[in-house]
């Protein structure tokens, strides 16, 4: 089974960048999608972006469109969410997940499911972007 391990939140000024990287190991390329969904206190688990691993195809929330990009590195296993423009309400948990490709099978659609279970999810790393 596919583990995920997040790094590089921390905290940063409005306007700032960070940038996400998620580590994939025993990397089954099982999966076909990868993403990065968010969680803010008080609010439900929501989908910023995603891959298409076997591709390049990519998908961003409305909220972080042009800000936000999404990017693979496949000898590395190495998933990254490079974060420009930060606004205090990107403020959240941010996870990294995998789709289960035989339930989920396009990434579009899968970004938006929200807290799947059948995802394989990291366990967080905390943004916070003050005003």
């Amino acid at each position: 089974q596919v583990q995920l391990v997040e790094s590089g939140g921390g905290s940063v000024q409005a306007g700032g960048s960070l940038r996400l990287s998620c580590k994939a190991s025993r990397y089954s390329r099982v999966s076909n999608c990868m993403g990065w969904f968010r969680q803010a206190p008080g609010k439900e688990r929501e989908g910023v972006a995603a891959i298409y691993t076997g591709g390049d195809n990519t998908y961003y929330a409305d909220s972080v469109a042009g800000r936000f990009t999404i990017s693979q590195d496949h000898a590395k296993d190495m998933t990254y969410l490079q974060m420009n423009n930060l606004k205090p309400e990107d403020s959240a948990m941010y996870y990294c997940a995998a789709n289960d490709p035989k339930v989920d099978k396009t990434c579009r659609p899968w970004l938006g499911s929200g807290d799947n279970v059948r995802n394989t999810w990291g366990q967080g790393t905390l943004v916070t972007v003050s005003s």
